[in-house]
């Protein structure tokens, strides 16, 4: 969460005031924030949900993905991903990250079978995938592309907003991401008839509230619609993300270019793929070897990609078990339509996965950062550099307002 203050609680304290808190008939935050946000994507349609794993979900389900599907995922993302996935029936068949930490599009080329049908590229910590190659592969070979922007929110590729490059898109509005209001989530699309069944995936009685569409047939699920709460916080939120974004990317580029030099110790800035249009919530470097990035991100501060727990395959416990339902007749490994699906793990199945991530490094810009925290960060780097790269002596480290790196964010796993 960057900003929160003032203007939520006017904005919500407007909708408790006025008893507007349901989105249908009643309130309008929701309906405003779905027009103007499908606006700043550049889509025709925008549905919001109660999270981004509903989101994701609700895109899957509208694709029509399920039993007898298999759908690529990255490594490295956050586990609803791939639970997401099992939660329609299909089967998660997870596959390598590149230098940046982005699902590896030769990866997803080698992956395909007879049963793949989607691919899901992660925009993970905001850094851009290389959509061009993605939507390449998706459009020779038959794949549906589901973008997985919750990491994303603001950002894009080549002048295109995450989520409006895929088949559909979805985000995520949690506490933690670019745009908050606590939880909350939402799916892009341009497709009318699948905008009509993500909204009945979010909500299978949206017919009774707006009306029903012949064009297409209702089905049941779960409920997972937003309130006028969320809404209320997000039109707040939408009026500042381009300004963050841009101020976190005038950081980035500045930190890059003062640490450029340091690249002939071994501290090299990780590809990108849209450094111009991305979230540039990370300054990501990639180091020789796992411990030389230990060292680094001890002194620096920052964080060991590879440590982010939920955030990397080895921790997804209930895919890894294969337990993908909590009733043994819907937990997609059992189902016989899915007997032919490739459903076998291991916790080094990723193995140039593991190694890339261990040895990559981020240190986290912010939108309320000064010139003088930014000249703090570029001089931490240095001195964090020269220790684990150039053995320079540990206790003449001068560093200067170190802030600790938000253990609950990252899911740092410290004793990893």
């Amino acid at each position: 969460m960057y900003h929160v203050g003032q203007e939520e609680i006017d904005a919500v304290s407007r909708v408790i005031r006025d008893a507007a808190l349901f989105r249908y008939g009643v309130g309008n935050e929701c309906d405003r924030f779905e027009a103007r946000y499908a606006a700043h994507l550049g889509v025709k349609h925008f549905a919001l949900a109660a999270s981004g794993s509903n989101a994701l979900a609700a895109a899957m389900t509208a694709a029509g993905l399920g039993p007898g599907d298999e759908v690529i995922i990255p490594s490295h993302t956050y586990m609803a991903t791939a639970t997401s996935v099992l939660t329609v029936g299909a089967i998660p068949l997870i596959v390598d990250v590149d230098e940046s930490v982005t699902i590896d599009p030769a990866a997803i080329e080698a992956a395909i079978g007879p049963r793949t049908r989607a691919v899901v590229p992660v925009h993970m910590w905001g850094a851009a995938c290389d959509m061009d190659a993605i939507m390449d592969i998706g459009r020779r070979r038959g794949l549906i592309v589901i973008e997985d922007a919750c990491q994303g929110v603001g950002g894009g590729y080549k002048g295109r907003k995450f989520g409006a490059i895929g088949d559909l898109g979805a985000f995520s509005f949690n506490y933690f991401k670019n745009m908050t209001c606590g939880e909350g989530g939402g799916v892009a699309v341009n497709d009318d008839r699948l905008a009509e069944r993500v909204r009945c995936a979010i909500d299978p009685c949206h017919f009774y509230w707006q009306g029903r569409n012949d064009e297409v047939k209702p089905f049941s699920g779960n409920g997972a619609r937003a309130s006028e709460l969320m809404g209320a916080m997000l039109n707040v939120q939408l009026d500042r993300i381009d300004a963050m974004i841009g101020a976190m990317r005038t950081e980035r580029a500045a930190i890059l270019e003062a640490t450029r030099s340091l690249g002939n110790l071994g501290l090299k800035p990780t590809p990108m793929h849209s450094p111009d249009h991305d979230c540039a919530a990370q300054v990501m470097y990639s180091l020789p070897s796992a411990e030389a990035a230990r060292r680094f991100a001890d002194l620096c501060p920052g964080v060991i990609v590879g440590k982010t727990g939920r955030h990397t395959y080895v921790e997804w416990d209930q895919v890894l078990m294969g337990a993908g339902a909590a009733h043994p007749a819907m937990n997609p490994f059992n189902m016989p339509a899915n007997a032919d699906c490739r459903k076998t793990y291991a916790r080094d199945m990723c193995a140039r996965s593991l190694e890339i991530l261990d040895r990559t490094v981020m240190v986290a810009t912010h939108p309320d950062h000064t010139q003088g925290d930014i000249a703090d960060i570029i001089h931490n780097i240095g001195v964090a550099a020269r220790v684990a790269l150039d053995d320079a002596p540990i206790e003449e480290a001068d560093l200067r307002a170190a802030k600790p790196v938000d253990t609950q964010k990252f899911d740092l796993k410290i004793d990893a």
